[in-house]
């Protein structure tokens, strides 16, 4: 009976006509004709259901190989939900409010009582680290991407079996594809002191659907009270002070104070994840005493999660910017919906200023996509930076010179959607400052990408972009 439906409509429908029309503002991040296709042309079904149809047609090779494309999208294509809806400016970043929506889409408190120190480059962060590690007393935790053989390699090995074998209970969690070049001498120090050395995400046929699944974190956690955090792994080629090209420019924090127990819960819970035991106790967990008057809210990314905890901080950072946004990252290539977000907020009045890696880049994928996405944000007159005295690579942002955040994700669709990774948050002016101050002193090494010098670029660049582009979602 037609009528029934009409007299009746489904629940759905009648809550949003009773809430006043549905889901929340318009879309953002349209897709286009390209995008679409992309979409289409990464979606593993498509491809399997052309192996079907060639199957049925005795094309048995061309069959195989349209099913071993779909098994690899399958694989490769990441399975986050992003936010497209809900990104219209209400709140300001100032607010009250904008920290309770923090709070409440990420899951995420606040935690007092924190003294957070910034760490330029690997002159000020090595050091600081090592002295941590010199001085526990009970436990240390590590879980890094990057664990190289080398000079800081060295150094670090010894000082994690030191601490060994004075009794202190070491663990280290290093990524089975990111650490690969750890070297067998570094090993064999770890392994015969004692440190308990265990490897993320071996690439195992058993494990195959989860091989693109990488910890990008890097976190050092000393007797649960100090933690360091940032884009800097244990490499040669972060010591110095960002000089020239064989050393890389980065910026690490250190927490102390009971804010360390966010990133000692992102150890905790891979740990776990990786060898099946629990952490815990006072060595791990202590009770923390006031270090300071920070508040500290650490968000831990996993695509386990489904969506991205990091990307929403940004996300909602970005559309409650009234002043400034300040954006610090080596890998920027952002996405219909931040790049629409980011226009928005020009064009109500926010000073936007990028920072990116330029000539000096590890990944020459990441920087021709960055640089094929450029023109929509120089149009809205948003201001693009390439850092040029050598490869730039903390990943910073500062909103309205109160809201910061520092981590280990890079502004991508791998970072936001494939790997576990952390960033740790502070509503405080006077480090919103201190991070302001570095980004000026960064511009002077910066060059200033103009709308006129984009459009000229040359023929391989913009091949070569609107190729990487099109990985974009991959890399």
């Amino acid at each position: 009976m037609p009528f029934m439906r009409l007299r009746h409509p489904s629940p759905p429908k009648l809550a949003q006509k009773r809430a006043g029309g549905g889901r929340k503002g318009l879309p953002k991040g349209r897709l286009g004709w390209l995008g679409s296709g992309r979409k289409l042309f990464w979606s593993w079904w498509l491809w399997i259901v052309a192996a079907i149809a060639l199957e049925i047609l005795d094309h048995w090779g061309a069959g195989v190989a349209c099913a071993t494309i779909g098994f690899v999208f399958y694989l490769l294509t990441p399975q986050e939900h992003v936010p497209r809806y809900g990104l219209d400016s209400e709140i300001a970043v100032h607010s009250h409010e904008f920290l309770t929506s923090i709070v409440g889409t990420t899951g995420v408190p606040f935690v007092k009582n924190n003294k957070v120190t910034v760490l330029n480059n690997g002159d000020e962060f090595y050091p600081a680290m090592l002295k941590a590690i010199n001085d526990a007393g009970k436990t240390v935790t590590m879980e890094a991407y990057i664990f190289w053989k080398g000079d800081i390699g060295h150094r670090f090995a010894e000082a994690l079996a030191e601490r060994r074998r004075a009794g202190v209970t070491v663990k280290l969690l290093l990524d089975a594809v990111g650490s690969a070049s750890i070297g067998a001498e570094i090993q064999k120090i770890l392994q015969e002191s004692g440190c308990e050395l265990v490897w993320y995400n071996p690439i195992r046929l058993r494990t195959i659907g989860r091989f693109n699944n990488r910890t990008h974190r890097k976190s050092l956690i000393v007797d649960g009270r100090i933690a360091f955090t940032g884009g800097a792994g244990i490499a040669d080629h972060w010591t110095g002070d960002g000089q020239d090209p064989a050393h890389w420019h980065d910026i690490q924090i250190r927490v102390e104070g009971p804010g360390a127990f966010g990133l000692q819960t992102g150890f905790a819970q891979n740990w776990l994840d990786t060898t099946g035991e629990l952490v815990s106790g006072e060595g791990f967990f202590p009770p923390c005493d006031a270090a300071g008057t920070m508040a500290t809210q650490t968000i831990l990314s996993t695509p386990e999660a489904g969506s991205s905890a990091v990307r929403i901080m940004y996300y909602l950072s970005i559309v409650s910017a009234r002043r400034s946004i300040y954006i610090a990252n080596p890998y920027f290539i952002p996405d219909d919906s931040a790049t629409e977000i980011l226009i928005d907020a020009r064009h109500r009045g926010v000073d936007v200023k990028l920072m990116v890696a330029g000539i000096h880049n590890d990944m020459r994928v990441s920087r021709y996509s960055g640089i094929h996405l450029y023109g929509k944000l120089l149009e809205a007159g948003i201001e693009i930076y390439e850092y040029n005295r050598t490869m730039l690579h903390q990943k910073t942002m500062v909103v309205d010179g109160i809201w910061s955040t520092v981590g280990t994700t890079n502004f991508d669709s791998r970072s936001f959607a494939l790997n576990e990774e952390s960033n740790v948050c502070v509503h405080d002016r006077r480090l919103a400052e201190q991070l302001e101050q570095i980004f000026r002193e960064d511009l002077k090494s910066c060059e200033r990408v103009t709308l006129e010098n984009w459009r000229r670029r040359g023929l391989k660049t913009r091949l070569l972009g609107a190729v990487c582009v099109f990985l974009k979602d991959q890399t």
